[in-house]
């Protein structure tokens, strides 16, 4: 049972919570209705403000609309003045221009340009828009002036700016191929930067908006005379230079300025000099002597200007390639480039056909020359035709995308070479087998035949140019000529590329050809001789004059390559000649041989048929010397140490034998007159035999 204190506390609480309950609630009513009025007095603003909002839409939208309608009605306005204004510019264009177009575009090309832009537009809206209203006539005609007027701009800065490049400037930029240092390439300044640009902006105009490709053919037409004129100039500079202080060309050196260009000797390039210089090596160690007569036209002979026009030649197709590289350089700034190799065809035509034409002028100078048998102006092909080989490469990438008419041309004119060359080299060896010379113009005193001296002369000749003598002959298929198997692995696709090793082998045998075919004319021609003993002196010579110069040379290697024994044989043949030389000497040594001496006692009086038979031995002997040394005191061994080794073997056995001869007899009592019959003491004969092929002594 809960205390009753307890029950009226707890009666009291909850009084309390009641009431605070009650005096909450109340204000919650009160708040209720505050908020119910201020929601009524809400309602009743917006009400009034969307009234309000509602009439004033009802009076400003009709005004809007109609500012509106002024706007757009201002924007016609304007448009329409701004389209008046630019249709009537049009009216005004030909007025506008017309003196700067009569005028024309030199020295002012960018406004130029800007006028034309301009009557071109005033052409495009008469045309569509009044086509045959009188302006577009007017505005036609002053455009078709104005491009006509551009037309002569192109032609005259091209022609007024396009110079030809100077041989020295050409040889300086040529000459970089010879030199081992690297060096940079020399420029081209073809036309002034400023002039280009001009030349390149009127040539676009040209194309997009005149309509015309007239300017490309000035172009070619220009460019094509000058690159003509360069090469001929290049030529001219070669003829004069030669003439006048015998340097061909004055190249700029590296390291130095190219406006000091200095002069520097001439690299030939055949090897007559170099074969020439060798003969006179060989003057020196007594290998030349006087010469015999032969149908081949001496080599020492040969005009100089042969050697110059082969060096104007071969540096001009060297120039033609670096100045048509520059001018396609030149070329592709200018034309557009569907049309830039047709013109660069057209452009190069004339320059390439001189050359050309050149070419085969010296290829028919060369058959002439074969059929005159003056095998030296033949040689001029060699080194233009090895260099027109190594410059094909060159040549090709330069005539890229050019006709096929103007590819070929190089290459055919390499093969009428080839084939002149082959042509040269084989009647070279039928005309050393065949020289008729055998009774007139011979070596009186049997030294070397002027045959054998221009045959190895012209071999020398060929030593620079192995590959170039070598594909001639295997252009021409000599390989069955001269019995040498084909092996496949030598050749390549092509029927004319043989393997270097194949086209050594051929030349090899061509050399050892053209050995056999002298030699078996010069013991034709020996024959020509009734002295066998001078017979022996001339084949020693020519044999030895042979051999030394092949050992001189690298020919003896050439030699080599198909026949291992050459030099062998050619020193087996000097000494049978030599041998038989000797054998002139048996008709004066038989007199005093001992085994056809009397024999008689000593102390025994000899009878009248032994002293007989002693005079005449000393005076067969004496004969035979005196003879003997005075006819072949006239003859000649121009070999100072081949004519000293016969002498003094020579020498050995007659003062032997005729020794040994003056001491049995020498103070036998055989005449009242010994000093008849003992004319020489054995040191005279000796100084008498030394005498023998010096016709100075």
């Amino acid at each position: 049972m809960i205390p009753l204190q307890e029950a009226s506390a707890r009666r009291r609480e909850i009084e309390d919570k009641l009431k605070q309950e009650e005096e909450t609630l109340s204000f919650i009513r009160d708040s209720l209705e505050k908020s119910d009025q201020l929601t009524k007095n809400m309602v009743s603003i917006l009400s009034s403000f969307e009234s309000r909002l509602m009439k004033l839409e009802n009076s400003i939208i009709p005004v809007h609309k109609q500012t509106e309608n002024l706007q757009r009605l201002q924007e016609n306005v304007e448009k329409t003045l701004s389209c008046l204004d630019h249709v009537i510019s049009y009216y005004h264009v030909a007025s506008d221009t017309e003196k700067i177009i009569r005028e024309g575009p030199t020295g002012r090309l960018e406004e130029y340009l800007g006028s034309m832009a301009k009557i071109q537009k005033a052409v495009e809206y008469f045309q569509d828009n009044s086509p045959d209203s009188p302006e577009l006539n007017k505005v036609k005609l002053l455009f078709e002036r104005g491009k006509e007027s551009l037309e002569s701009e192109f032609r005259s800065l091209m022609t007024r700016h396009s110079k030809v490049v100077s041989p020295v400037l050409i040889l300086d930029l040529i000459s970089g191929e010879d030199d081992l240092e690297v060096q940079e390439e020399v420029p081209l300044e073809h036309l002034p930067e400023s002039v280009l640009q001009d030349v390149i902006r009127i040539s676009r105009w040209l194309v997009e908006y005149g309509r015309n490709q007239d300017f490309m053919n000035v172009y070619y037409q220009i460019r094509s005379s000058q690159l003509d004129r360069s090469i001929k100039g290049l030529k001219e500079h070669f003829r004069k230079s030669s003439s006048s202080s015998g340097v061909p060309y004055s190249p700029a050196v590296p390291n130095k300025r190219k406006d000091t260009p200095t002069k520097k000797p001439v690299k030939r390039p055949g090897t007559i000099r170099k074969a020439q210089n060798l003969l006179k090596q060989y003057s020196q160690h007594g290998l030349d002597g006087k010469k015999g007569g032969s149908n081949l036209i001496p080599l020492e002979g040969r005009d100089d200007m042969l050697d110059v026009e082969t060096d104007a030649y071969i540096h001009c197709v060297s120039a033609f390639v670096k100045l048509a590289q520059s001018e396609y350089q030149l070329l592709m700034d200018v034309i557009p480039e569907h049309h830039q190799k047709k013109t660069f065809d057209s452009l190069i035509q004339d320059a390439l056909d001189g050359l050309m034409l050149e070419g085969e002028n010296i290829v028919a100078a060369a058959r002439k020359a074969i059929i005159r048998h003056d095998f030296s102006a033949v040689l001029t092909v060699f080194p233009i035709l090895r260099h027109l080989k190594q410059t094909k490469p060159e040549f090709d990438q330069v005539l890229q995308g050019t006709a096929a008419s103007t590819k070929n041309k190089l290459p055919s004119l390499i093969t009428s070479m080839e084939t002149v060359g082959a042509k040269a080299l084989e009647d070279f060896a039928d005309n050393i087998k065949n020289d008729p010379d055998k009774e007139y113009n011979m070596p009186k005193d049997g030294t070397v035949h002027e045959l054998t001296s221009n045959a190895i002369l012209f071999l020398q000749q060929l030593l620079d140019f192995q590959e170039t003598a070598g594909a001639m002959l295997a252009s021409q298929v000599l390989g069955d000529t001269y019995n040498i198997p084909l092996d496949p692995r030598e050749t390549s696709s092509s029927a004319t590329s043989y393997s270097s090793e194949f086209s050594k082998r051929l030349l090899s045998t061509y050399i050892c050809k053209v050995l056999g075919n002298l030699q078996l004319n010069l013991l034709s021609k020996s024959k020509v001789y009734e002295d066998p003993a001078l017979s022996a002196i001339f084949l020693h010579n020519n044999y030895n004059y042979i051999l030394k110069a092949l050992e001189k040379s690298e020919l003896i290697q050439l030699v080599a390559v198909t026949q291992k024994t050459a030099e062998r044989s050619y020193r087996e043949h000097i000494e049978q000649q030599i041998q038989t030389y000797q054998r002139s000497w048996l008709k004066v040594t038989d007199y005093i041989a001992e085994k056809n001496l009397p024999v008689f006692q000593p102390g025994v009086k000899l009878r009248d048929k032994e002293r007989q038979m002693i005079k005449e031995r000393f005076k067969g002997f004496n004969d035979g010397l005196e003879e003997l040394c005075k006819i072949q005191k006239a003859w000649a061994i121009p070999d100072t140490e081949q004519r000293d080794k016969i002498r003094q073997a020579q020498k050995n056995i007659v003062k032997e034998t005729y020794g040994a001869f003056l001491h049995r007899y020498g103070s036998v009592p055989f005449t009242k007159n010994p000093e008849k019959y003992i004319k020489y003491r054995v040191e005279q004969v000796g100084d008498m035999i030394d005498r023998l092929f010096d016709t100075s002594a």
